[in-house]
Order: C-alpha cells, then structure tokens, then sequence
C-alpha cells in the first residue's frame, strides 16, 4: 500500500460536514459548487510582502528586486518583457508553521527525536509543510479586540479564555480559528508591529483551550502569535508539539473583522516545500452573503 499523500486527512470534508451545523450542503454538479462559491464574499486574510515589510527577527527578511527591466533586451517584434526575483523565510509574512518547526527536549510532534531526521541541506524529514493538505476549512474568527471594545489590543494584553469565551463563537474540532488583537493595522510600520518582539497574544491557558476543541490550526495577525516576550515560546510547544496543531501568522483580519462573519470558509494552500518548516501561504475566507 502507498504511502498517504498527506498527513491530514481530506480537507475539504471538514468543510462539508458542516452541513448539520447551520449550512446548507447540496453540490451535485460543478455548476452547483461555482454558484455556491460565487454566492459568496471572498476576503484576502494575507498581508502584502514589500521590501522592509515586519519580519520576525528569527527570520530572514523579504528581499526583492527586478532583475530584468522592459527594454533590456527587445525582440525582432518589438516585444520586451520584465522579471524579478525574491528571497525570504519560510517564516516572513502571512504564513504557516509546520509541526517540525518546533522541537522541545529533543523531540518533536509524536516523540519523534529531531536530531536524527534532520540535515541543513534536506530540511526536516518529517512533519514537514509538504505533507499539509491545501486547507479547506470552517474558519472562525475570535475578535478579542472587538470584544474587548478596543480597536488594537495593548501589546501588554494576555488572551486568557475568558477572553476567547467572550467572542462568543463555538469553535468545532477540525476548525481553523483565527484571533483577532488588531495589529494588522501596524503592518506598514516594522518597528511598531514587532514592537521588539513584544505583542499581545494568547498565554499557555489561552492555547490550552485551542487544545481541547482539537483545532486543526490556530492563527493571529501578530508576527509570534502568542503573547510576547515568552522565553520558552510554551504557547508553540503546546500547540505544534504537545497538540500537532498548526499556527498560522501575520493574517491581515481587518476587514473579515470589518463584515462582522465570525464563521466562514477557510482557504489556503502551502507551498510543497520538501523539507520545510513552514510556508508562505495566500489565504481567503469565504462567507455566505445574507
């Protein structure tokens, strides 16, 4: 028997099984699935990458640069074209983490020892971004800022559950839920969206009540995720390798915030990075018009 093309199972049955729930599931034809997605509204949940955008201090930064200008070389037509290259980390801008990315005591997701399935030149062997599914998802929102009344949390403020509870959004196993802190709004001043590594996230409990609904992936629109500084990142070993859940960074959950959905169709599609600890990912949420 071959080996299972991922790791998770098919995504888009977490979505589909939803139908009991409150949604209406009823796809007989391709046309019927292009008339339910185009009954929808489609929200870009990533933020743009430009040279000097936030990244996390750990990671290498997002360079760019146009290599080939229009005009440098032109056709016997007339015809001349452009190109550009990029460079960055797997971890720089709207991304996701894969359960290798973390490690603690040596071990990682499963008691796997991470020393003997790893080289610099072949990334990690196992629990790697290559084996995570395209995500097709129930997403929810937890908009702890708008809970709380605020437009952008402190960067002193701790999610506890209480403050997760407060969203008042039930939150299934499988889901992808997303918490909302607001600062997405600093994503054009690097200085101030680190903040020098200092930003409000959930603590360990707050992570802990991720854990026990058994989300597939927790995200934040914050460069770390969880409440920082935290010299043992306990919120990262709790979800990736106590958990096996994903985290999910640097979303851009204004204007999902903004259309006040707190439950949606969650897309995104991780790069088949063979060895990868994460990567970069483009997601959308699509939510049902009235």
């Amino acid at each position: 028997m071959g080996e299972a093309p991922y790791e998770n199972d098919c995504p888009g049955e977490h979505w589909f099984a939803q139908a009991g729930r409150g949604y209406t599931v009823g796809v007989a034809s391709t046309s019927d699935l292009l008339a339910s997605l185009q009954a929808c509204r489609t929200i870009d949940l990533a933020q743009a990458y430009y040279v000097g955008a936030p990244h996390h201090p750990s990671h290498p930064a997002y360079l760019y640069s146009l290599n080939k200008k229009h005009g440098d070389y032109v056709n016997p037509g007339g015809a001349s074209s452009a190109a550009d290259a990029i460079a960055l980390g797997t971890h720089v801008g709207t991304h996701i983490d894969a359960l290798c990315h973390f490690s603690c005591n040596g071990r990682l997701h499963g008691g796997i020892e991470a020393a003997g399935v790893q080289s610099y030149g072949g990334g990690v062997e196992r629990h790697t971004i290559d084996r995570v599914a395209p995500l097709l998802r129930r997403g929810v929102l937890l908009d702890v800022a708008k809970a709380e009344g605020v437009d952008v949390l402190p960067r002193d403020f701790v999610i506890h559950p209480q403050h997760l509870e407060k969203c008042a959004v039930k939150v299934h196993e499988g889901d992808v839920a997303l918490i909302r802190t607001g600062w997405a709004k600093y994503w054009d001043d690097a200085a101030k969206f680190i903040s020098e590594v200092h930003s409000p996230g959930p603590g360990l409990d707050g992570a802990r009540w991720l854990g026990e609904r058994r989300v597939f992936a927790a995200g934040s629109d914050t460069a770390p995720f969880e409440f920082m500084p935290s010299p043992e990142m306990s919120v990262h070993v709790h979800l990736l390798v106590e958990s096996g859940i994903h985290i999910i960074e640097c979303l851009n959950l204004e204007e999902l915030s903004a259309s006040g959905a707190t439950e949606f169709l969650f897309i995104a599609l991780p790069l088949k990075i063979r060895g990868g600890t994460g990567s970069p990912i483009r997601p959308v949420a699509l939510v049902a018009e009235p």
